[in-house]
Protein backbone atom coordinates (compact mmCIF):
# COMPACT_ATOMS: atom_id res chain seq x y z
CA UNK A 1 0.00 0.00 0.00
CA UNK A 2 1.59 3.51 -0.80
CA UNK A 3 2.05 5.65 1.63
CA UNK A 4 -0.72 8.47 2.57
CA UNK A 5 1.04 12.30 3.00
CA UNK A 6 -1.75 14.16 5.68
CA UNK A 7 -3.56 16.67 3.55
CA UNK A 8 -4.55 20.09 4.22
CA UNK A 9 -8.58 20.31 5.35
CA UNK A 10 -9.93 21.88 2.36
CA UNK A 11 -10.47 25.78 2.12
CA UNK A 12 -14.59 25.61 3.76
CA UNK A 13 -13.42 23.49 6.98
CA UNK A 14 -12.85 24.96 10.32
CA UNK A 15 -8.83 24.03 11.60
CA UNK A 16 -8.07 23.14 15.31
CA UNK A 17 -6.99 25.36 17.83
CA UNK A 18 -10.08 27.36 17.30
CA UNK A 19 -8.43 28.71 14.03
CA UNK A 20 -10.39 29.55 10.78
CA UNK A 21 -9.29 28.62 7.19
CA UNK A 22 -9.88 31.46 4.56
CA UNK A 23 -12.70 29.04 4.03
CA UNK A 24 -14.64 29.36 7.50
CA UNK A 25 -14.20 32.96 7.39
CA UNK A 26 -16.09 33.60 4.10
CA UNK A 27 -18.77 31.29 4.92
CA UNK A 28 -19.05 32.57 8.19
CA UNK A 29 -19.32 36.60 6.97
CA UNK A 30 -20.32 36.15 3.41
CA UNK A 31 -17.52 37.51 1.92
CA UNK A 32 -15.87 35.44 -1.25
CA UNK A 33 -12.40 33.87 -0.72
CA UNK A 34 -11.21 36.41 -3.68
CA UNK A 35 -12.81 39.62 -2.01
CA UNK A 36 -10.85 38.16 1.40
CA UNK A 37 -7.67 37.77 -0.52
CA UNK A 38 -7.97 41.30 -2.33
CA UNK A 39 -8.95 42.90 0.73
CA UNK A 40 -5.98 41.72 2.52
CA UNK A 41 -4.00 42.38 -1.00
CA UNK A 42 -4.49 45.53 -1.16
CA UNK A 43 -5.33 46.96 2.42
CA UNK A 44 -3.91 44.65 4.76
CA UNK A 45 -7.20 43.50 5.86
CA UNK A 46 -7.68 40.57 7.32
CA UNK A 47 -4.02 39.86 8.82
CA UNK A 48 -3.80 36.31 8.81
CA UNK A 49 -1.49 33.68 11.00
CA UNK A 50 0.62 31.98 8.12
CA UNK A 51 1.85 28.22 8.46
CA UNK A 52 4.94 26.51 7.29
CA UNK A 53 3.23 25.61 4.12
CA UNK A 54 1.88 28.67 3.48
CA UNK A 55 -2.16 28.17 4.57
CA UNK A 56 -3.74 31.43 6.11
CA UNK A 57 -5.54 30.96 9.28
CA UNK A 58 -7.37 33.64 11.13
CA UNK A 59 -9.77 33.49 14.75
CA UNK A 60 -13.52 34.67 15.64
CA UNK A 61 -12.19 38.42 16.46
CA UNK A 62 -11.27 38.42 12.78
CA UNK A 63 -15.13 37.17 11.73
CA UNK A 64 -16.49 40.45 13.90
CA UNK A 65 -13.86 42.62 12.05
CA UNK A 66 -14.92 41.61 8.62
CA UNK A 67 -18.33 41.76 9.93
CA UNK A 68 -17.41 45.62 10.85
CA UNK A 69 -16.35 46.58 7.25
CA UNK A 70 -19.75 45.11 5.86
CA UNK A 71 -21.94 47.14 8.00
CA UNK A 72 -19.82 50.39 8.12
CA UNK A 73 -20.07 49.88 4.36
CA UNK A 74 -23.89 49.63 4.48
CA UNK A 75 -23.80 52.89 6.67
CA UNK A 76 -22.12 54.37 3.33
CA UNK A 77 -18.46 54.84 4.62
CA UNK A 78 -15.98 53.88 1.55
CA UNK A 79 -13.85 50.67 1.57
CA UNK A 80 -10.76 51.98 2.58
CA UNK A 81 -12.39 54.15 5.51
CA UNK A 82 -14.37 50.85 6.69
CA UNK A 83 -11.39 48.85 6.62
CA UNK A 84 -8.99 51.62 8.67
CA UNK A 85 -12.13 51.95 10.89
CA UNK A 86 -12.22 48.11 11.64
CA UNK A 87 -8.20 47.58 11.65
CA UNK A 88 -7.82 50.27 14.35
CA UNK A 89 -6.06 49.21 17.34
CA UNK A 90 -7.85 49.07 20.47
CA UNK A 91 -7.36 51.69 22.66
CA UNK A 92 -6.16 49.17 25.54
CA UNK A 93 -5.11 52.04 27.73
CA UNK A 94 -7.91 53.53 28.24
CA UNK A 95 -6.03 57.22 28.12
CA UNK A 96 -5.83 59.73 25.83
CA UNK A 97 -2.38 60.77 26.99
CA UNK A 98 -0.81 57.46 27.29
CA UNK A 99 -2.27 56.37 23.52
CA UNK A 100 -0.83 59.79 22.67
CA UNK A 101 2.58 58.84 24.12
CA UNK A 102 2.74 55.74 22.33
CA UNK A 103 2.21 56.55 18.74
CA UNK A 104 4.08 59.77 19.19
CA UNK A 105 6.84 59.49 20.83
CA UNK A 106 7.97 62.31 18.96
CA UNK A 107 5.95 64.74 21.40
CA UNK A 108 7.78 65.65 24.48
CA UNK A 109 5.73 66.27 27.63
CA UNK A 110 6.02 68.91 30.12
CA UNK A 111 4.85 69.73 33.48
CA UNK A 112 2.25 72.28 33.66
CA UNK A 113 0.22 74.10 36.65
CA UNK A 114 -3.01 73.94 36.12
CA UNK A 115 -3.48 77.88 35.50
CA UNK A 116 -1.25 77.42 32.28
CA UNK A 117 -3.38 74.15 31.13
CA UNK A 118 -6.78 76.55 31.80
CA UNK A 119 -5.33 79.57 29.45
CA UNK A 120 -4.18 76.92 26.57
CA UNK A 121 -7.34 75.26 26.76
CA UNK A 122 -9.75 78.48 26.51
CA UNK A 123 -7.08 79.52 23.60
CA UNK A 124 -8.37 76.07 21.62
CA UNK A 125 -11.80 76.75 22.04
CA UNK A 126 -11.59 80.32 21.29
CA UNK A 127 -10.21 79.85 18.59
CA UNK A 128 -12.02 76.53 17.74
CA UNK A 129 -15.39 78.87 18.03
CA UNK A 130 -14.12 81.65 16.08
CA UNK A 131 -12.64 80.36 12.75
CA UNK A 132 -13.14 76.35 13.04
CA UNK A 133 -15.71 74.33 10.01
CA UNK A 134 -17.55 71.77 11.70
CA UNK A 135 -15.02 70.59 13.79
CA UNK A 136 -15.65 67.54 16.24
CA UNK A 137 -14.45 68.53 19.53
CA UNK A 138 -13.92 66.34 22.85
CA UNK A 139 -13.31 67.92 26.31
CA UNK A 140 -12.09 66.35 29.53
CA UNK A 141 -13.26 67.44 32.52
CA UNK A 142 -12.58 64.43 35.13
CA UNK A 143 -15.11 65.83 37.58
CA UNK A 144 -18.73 66.98 37.49
CA UNK A 145 -18.16 70.70 38.83
CA UNK A 146 -16.04 71.07 36.95
CA UNK A 147 -17.54 70.42 33.13
CA UNK A 148 -20.49 72.31 35.07
CA UNK A 149 -18.58 74.94 35.30
CA UNK A 150 -17.67 75.44 32.04
CA UNK A 151 -20.93 74.01 30.36
CA UNK A 152 -21.72 77.10 29.23
CA UNK A 153 -18.68 77.25 26.71
CA UNK A 154 -19.16 74.32 25.26
CA UNK A 155 -22.60 74.62 24.71
CA UNK A 156 -22.02 77.22 22.41
CA UNK A 157 -19.14 75.34 21.01
CA UNK A 158 -21.47 72.33 19.93
CA UNK A 159 -24.26 74.67 18.46
CA UNK A 160 -21.18 75.19 15.43
CA UNK A 161 -19.59 71.45 15.56
CA UNK A 162 -19.99 68.38 13.94
CA UNK A 163 -20.28 66.92 17.30
CA UNK A 164 -19.22 67.65 21.00
CA UNK A 165 -17.94 64.70 23.29
CA UNK A 166 -17.57 65.69 27.09
CA UNK A 167 -15.97 62.97 29.47
CA UNK A 168 -16.86 63.77 33.48
CA UNK A 169 -17.38 61.63 36.21
CA UNK A 170 -20.81 62.42 35.46
CA UNK A 171 -23.23 59.69 37.42
CA UNK A 172 -26.73 61.03 35.05
CA UNK A 173 -25.57 61.98 31.39
CA UNK A 174 -28.18 64.03 29.93
CA UNK A 175 -30.02 62.72 26.65
CA UNK A 176 -28.60 62.61 23.20
CA UNK A 177 -29.90 65.93 21.70
CA UNK A 178 -29.03 67.69 18.36
CA UNK A 179 -27.03 70.86 18.87
CA UNK A 180 -25.89 70.06 22.47
CA UNK A 181 -23.21 68.50 23.58
CA UNK A 182 -22.73 64.50 24.60
CA UNK A 183 -22.20 63.59 27.58
CA UNK A 184 -20.12 60.70 28.43
CA UNK A 185 -20.06 59.63 32.02
CA UNK A 186 -17.27 57.68 33.39
CA UNK A 187 -17.00 54.84 36.21
CA UNK A 188 -15.03 55.21 38.54
CA UNK A 189 -12.30 53.11 37.19
CA UNK A 190 -11.61 54.96 34.82
CA UNK A 191 -8.42 56.41 33.67
CA UNK A 192 -9.80 59.35 31.80
CA UNK A 193 -10.79 60.42 34.98
CA UNK A 194 -6.99 61.84 36.03
CA UNK A 195 -6.46 63.35 32.34
CA UNK A 196 -7.81 67.18 30.76
CA UNK A 197 -8.44 67.23 27.35
CA UNK A 198 -9.15 69.38 24.51
CA UNK A 199 -9.23 68.08 21.11
CA UNK A 200 -10.69 70.13 17.98
CA UNK A 201 -10.36 67.95 15.15
CA UNK A 202 -11.24 70.51 11.93
CA UNK A 203 -9.35 70.72 8.74
CA UNK A 204 -8.84 74.16 8.89
CA UNK A 205 -8.27 74.29 12.81
CA UNK A 206 -6.80 71.22 14.06
CA UNK A 207 -5.31 71.38 17.76
CA UNK A 208 -5.41 68.63 20.88
CA UNK A 209 -4.35 69.36 24.24
CA UNK A 210 -3.93 65.68 26.65
CA UNK A 211 -2.24 65.99 30.42
CA UNK A 212 -2.75 63.69 33.07
CA UNK A 213 -3.27 64.97 36.78
CA UNK A 214 0.58 64.17 38.79
CA UNK A 215 -0.41 62.02 41.46
CA UNK A 216 -0.72 63.16 44.90
CA UNK A 217 -2.12 66.11 44.25
CA UNK A 218 -5.72 65.62 44.28
CA UNK A 219 -6.55 67.87 47.70
CA UNK A 220 -4.61 70.80 46.62
CA UNK A 221 -5.91 74.09 45.81
CA UNK A 222 -6.56 74.81 41.93
CA UNK A 223 -3.23 76.68 41.73
CA UNK A 224 -1.19 74.38 43.05
CA UNK A 225 -2.61 71.53 40.73
CA UNK A 226 0.16 70.57 38.51
CA UNK A 227 -0.31 67.91 35.03
CA UNK A 228 2.24 66.13 32.51
CA UNK A 229 0.79 67.85 29.45
CA UNK A 230 1.70 66.73 25.81
CA UNK A 231 -0.03 68.88 23.20
CA UNK A 232 0.36 69.57 19.03
CA UNK A 233 -1.03 71.20 16.14
CA UNK A 234 -0.08 68.71 13.78
CA UNK A 235 -3.49 66.82 11.60
CA UNK A 236 -2.39 63.59 11.72
CA UNK A 237 -1.62 63.86 16.07
CA UNK A 238 -5.16 65.34 16.17
CA UNK A 239 -6.58 62.82 14.04
CA UNK A 240 -5.20 60.19 16.51
CA UNK A 241 -6.43 61.97 19.51
CA UNK A 242 -9.87 62.43 17.90
CA UNK A 243 -10.44 58.48 17.23
CA UNK A 244 -9.16 57.54 20.48
CA UNK A 245 -11.56 59.73 22.01
CA UNK A 246 -14.04 58.47 19.48
CA UNK A 247 -13.18 54.86 20.49
CA UNK A 248 -13.50 55.87 24.27
CA UNK A 249 -17.17 57.62 23.82
CA UNK A 250 -17.51 54.07 22.04
CA UNK A 251 -17.08 52.14 25.15
CA UNK A 252 -19.11 54.66 27.69
CA UNK A 253 -22.15 55.46 25.71
CA UNK A 254 -22.19 53.25 22.86
CA UNK A 255 -24.67 55.07 19.98
CA UNK A 256 -23.41 58.79 20.26
CA UNK A 257 -22.12 58.75 16.92
CA UNK A 258 -23.97 59.99 14.15
CA UNK A 259 -24.52 57.34 11.38
CA UNK A 260 -22.86 57.76 8.31
CA UNK A 261 -19.58 58.96 7.44
CA UNK A 262 -17.34 60.23 10.19
CA UNK A 263 -14.69 63.27 10.39
CA UNK A 264 -12.14 60.74 11.35
CA UNK A 265 -12.19 58.34 8.54
CA UNK A 266 -9.87 59.82 6.22
CA UNK A 267 -6.15 60.66 6.59
CA UNK A 268 -5.17 64.19 7.13
CA UNK A 269 -2.47 65.48 5.45
CA UNK A 270 1.08 65.83 7.62
CA UNK A 271 2.04 69.14 9.36
CA UNK A 272 4.31 71.28 6.96
CA UNK A 273 7.51 72.64 8.01
CA UNK A 274 6.37 75.59 8.86
CA UNK A 275 3.79 74.28 10.83
CA UNK A 276 6.29 72.45 12.95
CA UNK A 277 8.52 75.18 13.42
CA UNK A 278 5.90 77.45 14.63
CA UNK A 279 4.78 74.33 17.25
CA UNK A 280 8.56 74.09 18.38
CA UNK A 281 8.30 77.74 19.05
CA UNK A 282 4.91 77.29 21.06
CA UNK A 283 6.32 74.89 23.19
CA UNK A 284 9.74 76.59 24.19
CA UNK A 285 7.54 79.53 24.88
CA UNK A 286 4.61 78.14 26.78
CA UNK A 287 7.71 76.21 29.31
CA UNK A 288 9.22 79.55 29.71
CA UNK A 289 5.67 81.15 31.00
CA UNK A 290 4.99 78.32 32.85
CA UNK A 291 8.49 78.51 34.71
CA UNK A 292 7.71 82.27 35.80
CA UNK A 293 3.91 81.43 37.63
Amino acid sequence: MAHQHPTSPPPGSKVSGGELSIGELSRRTGVPIATIRSWESRHGFPRPRRQDGGHRRYDGSDVEAVRGVLERRRGGLSLTAAIERAASPRVRSGSVFAELRQRHPELVPHVLSRDTLLAMSRAIEDECCARAAQPLLFGGFQRESRLRGSLDRWRELARTSRRTVVFADLPNPAPLADGAPVEVGLPADAPLNREWLVVCDAGDLPACLAAVELPGRSGAAPSERSFEAVWSLDPRVVRDASRVCSVLADGYRPGWRPAGPQLTDDEPPPASEDLRRASHLFERMVSYLDATR
